[in-house]
This record gives structure tokens, sequence and C-alpha cells, in this order.
């Protein structure tokens, strides 16, 4: 675990009851930048349990199809399961640095919270460029700062008390500044580049509602959380339960990302 903030099983299993209702907020901004419409052919990169491929599933309709793609196994099955009632979807293990698919195969490609991870962005996004039709669009979602973030502030919580995840903790946040994504689209070749912010608040019946997925090993925080000392766990929690401004009662959570988009 050390270094990195991987996608094991465990975390695939918990991520869609801790974290989908965040997610699916922000699904149709994301596909709205892609101009996903009936019929097109969708890549979804980094697709983890399919979420934004269900909804772009709902979109293009029966004439279309969507590819749901992704690096890590774990999160593979668990699309393959969300969209296995789906004849017009295929699903796959792929790098997003190195997409098997031929030159221009896709209307549009979209990849949701993904991009951050990549080794290398602007690689990943001249993938997406290669694979696009003439015309077609790519768009991008990802966390702005920590304090406008659902589960990825915890990131930063536990990388206090873990150092060697400090450097992918701080990753998580590294394509939040508009002027930086925008100049990486435009270095991957893309035209009419827009960058997009939205936010919402999301209200939780109580802190203890919100942390339990993260205790219970839910998603890449919930991974590292479940790994640390019991003495650093606890003050993991508190940490974020002190930024939260918990109080005892229900609690709200601003969420912020940023939409970067694209014309091959």
């Amino acid at each position: 675990m050390a270094g990195e903030l991987a996608y094991k099983d465990e975390a695939a299993a918990g991520y869609d009851r801790a974290f989908a209702r965040v997610t699916t907020h922000f699904i149709p901004f994301l596909l709205g930048a892609a101009h996903v419409t009936p019929g097109m052919h969708v890549l979804d990169i980094a697709a983890g349990t399919g979420l934004a491929s269900e909804a772009a599933l709902r979109v293009v309709g029966p004439s279309g199809h969507v590819t749901a793609a992704d690096l890590s196994p774990a999160m593979v099955e668990k699309a393959r399961g969300r969209l296995a009632h789906a004849k017009n979807t295929s699903v796959a293990v792929e790098d997003g640095q190195a997409l098997s698919f031929l030159d221009e195969s896709f209307d549009a490609v979209v990849c949701s919270l993904g991009l951050m991870f990549f080794p290398e962005p602007l690689r990943g996004l001249a993938e997406f460029y290669r694979v696009l039709r003439p015309g077609g669009h790519a768009a991008v979602s990802v966390n702005t700062v920590p304090e406008r973030s659902f589960n990825t502030r915890i990131n930063i919580a536990i990388a206090r008390h873990l150092p060697s995840l400090a450097e992918a903790a701080a990753r998580v946040f590294s394509l939040g500044d508009e002027k930086k994504l925008r100049s990486l689209f435009e270095a991957a070749g893309f035209r009419d580049v827009e960058i997009e912010t939205k936010a919402h608040r999301f209200v939780l019946p109580s802190f203890d509602a919100y942390f339990e997925p993260v205790e219970q090993g839910a998603g890449s925080p919930g991974q590292a959380f479940v790994s640390l000392p019991e003495e650093a766990r606890a003050a993991v929690r508190e940490d974020v339960r002190r930024d939260l401004g918990d109080t005892g009662g229900p609690i709200e959570v601003e969420v912020e990302y940023r939409f970067g988009s694209g014309r091959r």
C-alpha cells in the first residue's frame, strides 16, 4: 500500500455504497461536456464501477454503444456486473495511457475523476485524442481542492500519519488548477477547449454516517485508512471530523469538480 492509493478488491466492493451518490450527481455535467448524444459510440476510461457508463448508455440509447474500461480488474468486474443487462456495451481492462483501440474508434471519450491518477496525464489525453473520430469530444472531471472534496480530503489527513502516501494524496488534486487543465488539453491537440466548475453541498445525517464507509475500507481512502495503526486512525478521524465542523447533528460536505473538455 505504501506510496500508492490503490483500488483493490476491498476498495471496489465498498465504492458504490459510499460514494455513488456524489459521483452520480456530477456525471450529467461530464456527459454534457463530451457532447454525448443518441447513437454515439462512447469510451468511458477509468470507468471504475461503471456509473458514468451506465448514464451514458441511457443517453446513447439502443443505437449507440458504450465501452467501459479501467486499469483495475476489481473495478472492471464491478462495472461488468452493473452493465450486464445491456447488449450494446463492452467492458475491458485497459491502460488509459496505452489504449488498445484503433484510431478514430469513438465519437466521445469521458473520464470521471481518473485523469489525475495517470502517471502522465498528457499521455492519457493524447490517447483520448487518438481514439476519437474527427469532431468528437473528450471530457474529464477532476477534484479541485481538499476542502471542497467529498472523500478524497481524507487522503490528506491520512498522509500526515503515513508520509509514504503524501505524494499520492497530493496527486488527487494535481489537475484542479484551471490553467493547468486547459494547457494539458491544448498540448494534446484538442481545439475549442472549455473548462467549467460545478459545486454541490451534500447533507448527511451525521459524521458517523459519513465516515463509516471509510472505516470499513471503502475506496482508496478507506484502504489507506484501515492500514493505519489504531492510534493514527483515531487521529485521522478526529482531524476529518473537525475539518467538517461536526457538532453532533447533520453535516454538510461541499464538493467541487472541474470539468475539462475539447474537440478533436
